[in-house]
Order: C-alpha cells, then sequence, then structure tokens
C-alpha cells in the first residue's frame, strides 16, 4: 500500500512548476546594497534622488498625511471604484480640463501604474475582439508580461534606433503597418523608459492620424508626467491622441511624480465611442477589479485628492515638481555635454537613457568603479549628483561606442 504521503507527493498541486529566473533589476539592487565602497554609484534603481541622494516624501504629501492623520474619521471600504475625487480631479492633471469632462472617458482608482495596465489588460481581453498588443522596443521590461498573463497576443516592433539614440519613427510606422484594426498599439505618454525618447509634436500629430486611420486603439502608459517638459507638455501628444481617436485607454501613475511609489497609486481612463458605450465599460472594468484586487489602497490616493483639492497644497505640489524636473534636465545637459557620445542624452526626458555600452562594460563598471546598472545599461539619471557626473563619465569613457549599434 502507498502511504498519505506518497500519494500526496505523486500528486503535488505545485511539482510542475518551473523555477523562474531572478529579477535582475533586484539582483542589481542586491550587489549595491552589499558594496562597502564609499565612493559607490546607484544609477539602476527608477525612483527620484535629490542632491543628496535621497528620494525625499514631497512638501505636499508631508502636509497633506498631516491632514490624513488628524482629520480621518474611517477605514471602511470605499468601493471596487476606490476614491472617486481622487480619479476626477487627477483626470483634470492628466487629461485635461476638457477631455476630463467629455462623457465619453471613465476611470477608477487602480493599484498604481502596473495596476492600471492589468485592468486594461482584462478589458481589453474582456471584449471578444482578440486583439494583438504591438510594442515598441525596448520597452518597461513588465510591459510584455503583463499582457501575455491576461492571454492577449503581444508582438513586438521597431522603435529605438541605437545609432542615433533616437526614435527610429519610419521604421515604427512601417511595423504598425502590419496592425490590423482594433489592435492595440501601446505607448509611453512621456519620458520613455528606458530611452529617455519622446515623440516630436509632429510625431505625436502624424501618429494620431495613422492609429486613427487604421482603426486602431491606442493604451497611453503615462507615468512620469511633469518630469520631461512640464505636466500640460509631457501629457500634450496623449491629448491630441485621444481626441483624434474615437477609443483609447489611459494608464497613470502617480509613483514618480507624487513620489508615492510604495503607496501604489494610479487610475485607468477609457474613452469610449460613445457616452452610452462607455456605461457597460465603467461596469465591466468595476466587474474585473473586484475580481483583481478587490478595493484599491486608499491612502496614497487619499494624499493626493487633498493636494489637488486644495490650491495652497496643489501649488506646493507643482513648485517641488518643477524643481525635480529641472534637477533631472541639468543633470542630463551636464552629462550629455561630458563626452560626445553622450550628447543624445541631453535632447532627451526623463529619469531614465541608455548608454551606448555593452554587458561586458556593465560588469566592469561594477567590478572595478561600484558604479551599479542593469547589464542593458540604462541608467537613472536622478541616480548621479553634481559632484558624481565627472568620476562617472571618467569610469564609462573608455567604454563608450562613437556610434552605438548593439540594439
Amino acid at each position: 500500500m502507498t502511504s498519505v504521503l506518497e500519494r500526496s507527493s505523486a500528486s503535488a498541486l505545485f511539482d510542475t512548476l518551473d523555477r523562474q529566473p531572478a529579477d535582475p533589476l533586484l539582483a542589481v539592487i542586491g550587489m549595491h546594497r552589499a558594496d562597502p565602497r564609499s565612493d559607490k554609484i546607484d544609477v539602476g534603481v527608477g525612483v527620484y534622488r535629490d542632491a543628496a541622494g535621497a528620494t525625499p516624501v514631497m512638501r505636499a504629501v508631508k502636509a497633506a498625511e498631516a491632514r490624513l492623520l488628524s482629520g480621518q474619521v474611517s477605514k471602511s471600504y470605499l468601493g471596487a471604484e476606490g476614491d472617486q475625487r481622487f480619479t476626477d480631479l487627477l483626470a483634470t492633471v492628466a487629461l485635461g480640463e476638457r477631455l476630463a469632462a467629455d462623457r465619453r472617458i471613465t476611470g477608477i482608482q487602480t493599484p498604481g501604474g502596473t495596476g492600471a495596465l492589468r485592468l486594461a489588460a482584462e478589458l481589453i481581453a474582456r471584449s471578444g475582439r482578440a486583439p494583438t498588443i504591438w510594442i515598441g522596443t525596448p520597452t518597461w521590461p513588465n510591459h510584455g508580461p503583463i499582457f501575455r498573463e491576461a492571454d492577449l497576443t503581444v508582438r513586438t516592433h521597431a522603435y529605438f534606433d541605437a545609432t542615433r539614440s533616437d526614435i527610429d519613427f519610419d521604421a515604427f510606422l512601417v511595423a504598425l503597418a502590419e496592425a490590423r484594426a482594433g489592435d492595440v498599439v501601446l505607448l509611453h505618454g512621456c519620458c520613455h523608459n528606458p530611452t529617455g525618447t519622446a515623440f516630436s509634436t509632429e510625431q505625436w500629430r502624424s501618429l494620431a492620424m495613422f492609429v486613427a486611420a487604421r482603426g486602431l486603439v491606442p493604451l497611453i502608459d503615462l507615468a512620469y508626467q511633469g518630469l520631461g517638459a512640464g505636466l500640460d507638455e509631457d501629457a500634450a501628444g496623449m491629448r491630441a491622441m485621444l481626441g483624434a481617436v474615437p477609443e483609447a485607454l489611459v494608464a497613470y501613475s502617480c509613483d514618480k511624480n507624487f513620489a508615492l511609489y510604495r503607496e501604489r497609486v494610479g487610475a485607468l481612463w477609457v474613452q469610449a465611442a460613445t457616452p452610452a458605450a462607455a456605461i457597460p465599460v465603467r461596469e465591466t472594468m468595476l466587474v474585473l477589479a473586484r475580481s483583481l484586487w478587490s478595493m484599491p489602497p486608499d491612502h496614497g490616493a487619499a494624499v493626493v485628492r487633498l493636494i489637488l483639492d486644495d490650491a495652497d497644497l496643489a501649488a506646493s505640489w507643482r513648485a517641488e515638481l518643477i524643481e525635480m524636473c529641472a534637477r533631472i534636465n541639468g543633470l542630463r545637459a551636464a552629462l550629455g555635454g561630458a563626452h560626445p557620445s553622450l550628447a543624445p542624452i541631453a535632447r532627451q526626458q526623463g529619469l531614465f537613457a541608455l548608454l551606448p555600452i555593452d554587458r561586458e562594460a556593465v560588469a566592469v563598471l561594477r567590478e572595478l568603479h561600484g558604479i551599479y546598472m542593469p547589464d542593458a545599461g540604462r541608467i537613472n539619471i536622478a541616480g548621479l549628483r553634481t559632484e558624481t557626473i565627472a568620476p562617472f563619465v571618467a569610469a564609462l569613457a573608455p567604454h563608450l561606442f562613437e556610434a552605438p549599434t548593439r540594439r
């Protein structure tokens, strides 16, 4: 007779699971933490850092949290839609007042931008159209897995020209010419992760016409609004796109521009073809949200709501965001001017850039100089300080490609 233990082992539920590769960025974080060198440099983790190397709580956030502490009377559930006042106020920041008032557009709170993308994926899958999701490469590594986990077909296509460290717009449009009507095109709203590139006004206009003419549905990931050229400037292309197409989705994160990383604050807005069509869209979003996370966390969204609902706090937040943006752009200018191969960095936007080096150089920089970044050479600009740019470039210079060709 077989024992209970033997029978249990033979039919063990998890025996078929395979080992999974470790997250490479977490490995970089661990190596940096273990490095005892006092002059080590971390340009790997994608968080904003100030001139002292800290990731501070924003002044307006501190003030709003103090109000919550003294005035919040309940921790009761909010419902699957979350804090609707938060979503409505945030819509005016992201979409602008005109689109925020458009009855074709409906939105709910999500656990961060990742939650917004996952809800978008499930909503697209629920449509029954079986669209393909088109994603330009390189991109944020989590984009593909989010949509594949919703059993959607993902196709990657050209986006970045490594020889120029810029968008290959012609190749981008050629690749998308293969997309069918109803397919979804994932677009970074601003401050592209990981390349730092941004569509020009004319490129956004051309892309909007292209997408509209072919019946494609844009899904815009707006994760860094305000950290590129300014709040309205960073959203202008996305707003133009929504004005050109009948249907669209916008996934939003407050992680970076409110520095609320661990609070997981985001939203998803969907633009339907008509106000009537927006009603079942919203109802389906709520059903899906209920099954995915039931109800989103409240604290961070309440903080954002308090800030945007108060003129003084909103002004404080905007002022500090301008300071953060100026620091990033100042570092970009200094880094881009320090070596000819780094010049494109000064023309790019946001936290990230791809260095023209290979993975062997990344290993050398880590071992000999205590400079930490992922193997692809993506760096977080805000991980640098004015005084570390010179040693960073000096260590980097022997490994830079004059005309990058590796990607």
